[in-house]
């Protein structure tokens, strides 16, 4: 501190408790600011990061139903997309609802869904 502000602070600690009070009314009337407002704010990250909703990243393809006319069509794409054989993809499409990729990213997830739809299938983000 320069030797100025140290000179302050030692003749405000001299004041008396309504000479300090009054000093505070004239400064907050001068200067146009409300000393009893607290100027620093403590964040407490705990509540901040509760506050804030949380950004998925990760999406889940689920297969929720395919329509029975539809259902070979499907069993070639969900082969393509799974890698699966013929058996193991009709096995797949009879159990619905089945989770067909999951930690993808949105737009990746997004591709996925619009494949499975557009063979008339029923298909969700989680």
């Amino acid at each position: 501190m320069s030797v100025k502000t140290v000179d302050i602070l030692e003749q405000i600690k001299s004041l008396t408790l309504n000479e300090t009070a009054q000093l505070v009314k004239q400064i907050e009337a001068t200067f146009n600011v409300d000393a009893s407002k607290p100027q620093l704010v403590r964040i407490d990250k705990r509540n901040e990061d509760e506050g804030k909703a949380e950004i998925q990243t990760e999406f889940d393809v689920v297969l929720l139903s395919v329509p029975a006319d539809k259902k070979i069509a499907l069993l070639k794409v969900i082969r393509t997309i799974t890698g699966l054989g013929l058996k193991e993809a009709k096995d797949f499409v009879d159990s619905l609802p089945q989770v067909v990729q999951s930690g993808l990213n949105q737009e990746a997830a997004v591709n996925l869904k619009q494949q499975l739809e557009e063979t008339g299938a029923i298909a969700s983000l989680k």
